[in-house]
């Protein structure tokens, strides 16, 4: 294993930098594509470590292991950390059967960590809280590129550094949720009723069956994770009649809100937008839009909403519990002594952004990218997976594995194959460009592989939430 730098370092203008060719590759996050960054790096001999800030990899999935994904285990797994897996005693899930999030964890995850040529080198409970290069900050230049990383660790609360020779945070959104206010901005008024607020996707028929029964719930969102959030309230209605559900959507269509359906190119996908549809249709949800949240107060425990739709002032009284799925957005902190660019308003990869602006695209394909857009003025330094979308939806899981398949190559000198980048993913069945016009973002891609992180239920009776 790797060992840590000690903290008080020499300083690189007194000493010259050592030589980075020998030190490993530091991969952020030990999810789906950090850990198939190290099946990458193994493919082609090269040394890597891994931080992972939870007590287990896949710690965030784990957050919604009750999730089943949209898509079958044939499209879930990296194919060099496949080629790994089955040099070994692995069982290979079935590639129809759809997985949730618990399966992906257990099945594949964990496996994949164990092997001996990966073991070594994942830091459990090592939460990265910033990135440099040796002895430089940010401003100065001169000499940066030739010095290594270092990487700010706390560890079961001892501090560490370690030194890499390049950097691939892969660390995702999903511990950063945005606000429910519209205007982005976590207030006072929320961090106070946060005890009512689940801003994750809560096991409505399960563990938190006994929360939600019989109460007022507000789920404020409009993506999957609303959706599936709003599906299990709706069965646990069923059971309990005195639930009531409110939903806040911000999008004034609720076509838009329904997707392509019977047209979606994974009818797991599809089927949430005809189910919720029928749910709507039924008079089981009030629906409230384009409702933008403003205000929370809270009145002898139960919470007051105000807001406005179309302008005009709207309350809602009287809720027990809050949902918030509307979403997540990255944690650049970590990044702030390095060089790194970012959209202005997506704070995706900058180069990215074009391709994935949810006020430009209505579908959730993007085309094939690589290294070459989610380069950074860093040398070196990458930002993949979900945490490269930044605050844009519809990231997938193959997109990931693509983009680290392609910046592997790269820092391992091979750019015919970095550049050689292949994607397809899956159509939604909704298609349009929005302001700012522009080529349309569903037009043929080359093919390779189709898959989703995002999730949905194989059936009715199973768990519904999704992971948005």
């Amino acid at each position: 294993m790797f060992k840590s730098i000690p903290v008080n370092q020499t300083s690189c203008c007194e000493t010259p930098a050592k030589e980075k060719s020998h030190l490993p590759v530091a991969i952020i996050g030990a999810g789906p594509v950090g850990l198939a960054a190290a099946a990458h790096f193994i493919s082609k001999g090269e040394s890597f470590i891994i931080f992972e800030a939870g007590d287990e990899v896949g710690a965030n999935i784990r957050k919604w292991k009750h999730v089943r994904l949209f898509s079958p285990w044939e499209y879930n797994i990296d194919k060099a950390a496949r080629e790994m897996l089955l040099a070994t005693d692995w069982i290979a899930p079935e590639n129809a059967e759809i997985p949730t999030g618990k399966e992906l964890v257990e099945q594949y995850l964990k496996p994949l960590a164990a092997l001996p040529q990966v073991s070594p080198y994942v830091y459990l409970n090592s939460k990265v809280t910033g990135i440099s290069r040796k002895g430089l900050s940010k401003v100065k230049t001169k000499g940066r590129e030739q010095l290594p990383f270092v990487i700010h660790v706390e560890q079961n609360g001892a501090s560490s550094i370690f030194e890499a020779r390049a950097v691939i945070d892969a660390s995702g959104t999903w511990s950063n949720p945005n606000p429910l206010r519209s205007d982005g901005v976590l207030g006072k008024d929320e961090i106070t009723i946060k005890k009512q607020i689940n801003y994750g996707i809560p096991n409505v028929l399960g563990t938190d069956k006994v929360r939600y029964s019989g109460k007022k719930v507000l789920v404020v969102g409009s993506g999957h994770s609303a959706i599936n959030t709003l599906l299990e309230l709706a069965e646990l209605k069923k059971e309990s009649q005195a639930t009531e559900i409110v939903w806040a959507i911000r999008k004034p269509n609720l076509e838009d809100v329904y997707g392509g359906r019977e047209l979606d190119g994974l009818p797991a996908r599809g089927a949430l937008g005809i189910r919720i549809q029928q749910v709507i249709e039924s008079g089981a949800v009030k629906v409230m839009t384009p409702f933008h949240s403003e205000k929370f107060i809270p009145r002898n425990g139960k919470i007051q909403v105000v807001g406005t739709i179309n302008g005009e002032q709207e309350v809602i009284d009287d809720v027990d519990e809050i949902v918030g799925n509307t979403g997540s957005r990255p944690d650049l902190s970590i990044v702030r002594e390095v060089r790194v660019m970012t959209d202005p308003s997506l704070e995706s990869a900058y180069e990215l952004a074009p391709l994935i602006d949810p006020n430009v695209h209505s579908c959730g394909t993007v085309r094939p990218h690589g290294e070459k857009e989610l380069r950074q003025p860093e040398k070196d330094f990458y930002i993949v997976g979900a945490k490269s979308y930044g605050r844009a939806p519809t990231f997938l899981m193959a997109t990931g594995y693509e983009q680290v398949r392609s910046i592997v190559a790269a820092l391992v000198g091979d750019m015919e194959s970095a550049r050689k980048v292949e994607l397809e993913l899956p159509e939604t069945g909704v298609c349009g460009i929005g302001v700012g016009g522009g080529d349309s973002c569903c037009g043929p891609v080359k093919v390779e592989e189709a898959t989703s992180s995002c999730c949905s239920a194989s059936e009715p009776s199973k768990s519904n939430s999704c992971c948005g």
